[in-house]
């Protein structure tokens, strides 16, 4: 059904007469008597009684005006939910727990007048994927570590934060009473990080930590999840994990689990927000412009090669 002729039969209704529906809807009084006769033809009934002082719905006009009206309430609908100026701004944070969804709950706090939608894509969204889920306009902007490289889709980028590592372990572990940690003292460890996969940008990450500082990154699984993983931890004398200063886990008080700053040089992972040129939504500047105010990686820091 033709969308348009729904819309003027509503209009000769609200206006009562088909010249004030054409006045409306800036057409000719011709083209309102064709829409609306067409619409008629479609549907098999008469909806209006022509009379001398204007139109009067029919017994079946009657019928089908509530319809019509709910047709073009969820037209409006589905417009809203698609035009970037009418919907909430969709921001993929991959992981709740990470950093990333304490910035858009950071910025959400600084302009609670910004409609926000956080969406949670996890490490099944490749790179790839998220430079084209933001390309396509499924979500406006998207937290993720980006190398240095021409971005497709109209698609662009810009460091926004960094996030310096930490060493979580069990109150068994040698490093546990150290408020700090040189990073060749981890030279020797088994720093346990089951399932990160290197085809992920924080897998290239860790990949060139590892080979710069020669570290013992063991990625082997199965993966049961992190509850699992902070269980082995907690009674571990030996393991350990890298986690960004700005992640959030939590876990029982008996765990007694410790998070050690590594230093000399510290790691940081520079955290990227991708964003479209154009059509962008109108809030994505406000959220990237918000991000990186003030933001240095700090003295002492190591970078990935793409930040260098």
């Amino acid at each position: 059904m033709e969308l348009e002729f729904v819309r003027t039969f509503v209009a000769v209704v609200d206006g009562g007469q088909f010249q004030e529906a054409a006045a409306e809807l800036g057409i000719t009084q011709q083209a309102v008597s064709k829409r609306v006769g067409a619409l008629e033809r479609e549907l098999g009934v008469q909806l209006f009684t022509r009379t001398a002082r204007g139109a009067r719905l029919s017994s079946d006009g009657e019928a089908f005006l509530p319809h019509a009206r709910v047709l073009l309430d969820a037209e409006k609908r589905a417009l809203a939910a698609v035009r970037p100026e009418k919907r909430p701004l969709r921001v993929d944070v991959l992981n709740r727990r990470t950093k990333s969804a304490q910035l858009a709950l950071s910025f959400h706090r600084a302009f609670p007048e910004v409609a926000l939608q956080v969406v949670t894509t996890g490490a099944e969204l490749s790179f790839d994927a998220a430079v084209a889920a933001v390309a396509a306009g499924s979500v406006d902007a998207a937290f993720r570590g980006v190398p240095k490289r021409d971005l497709p889709g109209g698609v662009t980028s810009g460091v926004v934060d960094y996030d310096a590592h930490e060493l979580l372990v069990g109150p068994r572990h040698p490093f546990a009473d150290l408020p700090s940690v040189p990073i060749a003292k981890l030279v020797g460890h088994r720093i346990w990080m089951p399932g990160l996969s290197a085809s992920t940008e924080w897998g290239a990450y860790y990949a060139e930590l590892s080979e710069a500082f020669d570290l013992t990154i063991d990625v082997s699984g199965p993966v049961f999840g992190n509850e699992t993983m902070l269980d082995e931890l907690a009674t571990s004398p030996d393991l350990s994990t890298f986690v960004g200063e700005g992640s959030r886990y939590f876990w029982p008080d008996e765990y007694d689990l410790r998070r050690v700053l590594v230093v000399d040089p510290t790691p940081v992972y520079p955290m990227s927000l991708l964003w479209r040129r154009e059509p962008a939504h109108p809030d994505v500047l406000k959220l990237r412009d918000y991000l990186v105010m003030g933001q240095e990686p700090g003295d002492r820091v190591w970078l990935p090669g793409w930040e260098q």
